[in-house]
């Protein structure tokens, strides 16, 4: 595939931006760096002319073209690759990488798949909530000094390392991989029959479903293998109940 073909299998997801102008500003970097497909979650009102104003007139087709959705898990919904971007760590969240560390595993998946690149708030970034999502994520390394980094600017570093790897991609690729929506429903299905065997703490259930959630992320999982994983639930759930035979 040839690398503009591959560019437009990869989104950019600003989730709840706080300003018009980091919106313009986003749209301008990825027309630089060949990326096209703008997409904002839980937005606001923002000022349409302030942002075409910040894209200039060269990347005003993306702020004309960008798709606004209601919640985070609608906006992901199709995407198949999944990365984050954060500048906190901790336990409850899974390792980072560097942009240019991930630029290779994006290009290799975009082959096959629609990949997904996932921005916070200005302010305050993406929560564990919404990290859960991603199958990797990305910290951009800066100087002790001063850490924070202008969204624009993180998306600009962030295509820039893409395009990067997509000018000289590897033959390797990345097999069609199960979408968000699909991945979301497994889970679903996954959390229920924990729970109906007492596997899982009622109270806080979701404490053990993020060590599966990284289990599998790693794995890769094609929507073949979701929907043996979520057949082996429902037969579970139906030998629960003293059914026998298939649900």
């Amino acid at each position: 595939m040839e690398k503009d073909n591959l560019l437009e299998n990869v989104a950019v997801i600003l989730h709840r931006p706080k300003y018009a102008g980091n919106i313009g500003a986003t749209a301008r970097a990825m027309k630089n760096m060949g990326l096209s497909r703008l997409i904002i979650s839980e937005g606001g009102h923002y000022s349409v002319e302030e942002m075409k104003m910040m894209a200039t007139h060269f990347a005003s087709d993306i702020i004309d073209e960008a798709h606004f959705t209601d919640n985070l898990a609608e906006a992901l919904s199709p995407f198949q690759f999944i990365v984050g971007t954060t500048a906190r760590t901790g336990t409850q969240r899974m390792p980072t990488s560097t942009p240019r560390e991930v630029a290779k595993k994006i290009v290799e998946a975009a082959k096959e798949n629609k990949v997904a690149l996932l921005f916070g708030s200005e302010d305050r970034g993406l929560t564990n909530e919404d990290l859960r999502f991603c199958h990797e994520l990305i910290t951009i390394p800066t100087s002790e000094a001063f850490r924070s980094i202008n969204l624009s600017h993180a998306v600009m570093l962030m295509g820039y390392e893409i395009f990067l790897a997509a000018r000289n991609p590897s033959p390797s690729f990345m097999p069609r991989l199960a979408t968000s929506r699909e991945i979301e429903g497994m889970y679903s299905s996954l959390k229920e029959v924990l729970l109906e065997i007492g596997f899982l703490n009622p109270q806080n259930p979701d404490y053990f479903m993020i060590h599966l959630r990284r289990f599998f992320s790693r794995t890769g999982l094609t929507a073949r293998d979701v929907k043996i994983i979520r057949g082996i639930c429902r037969q579970i759930s139906w030998a629960l109940h003293g059914r026998q035979g298939n649900p």
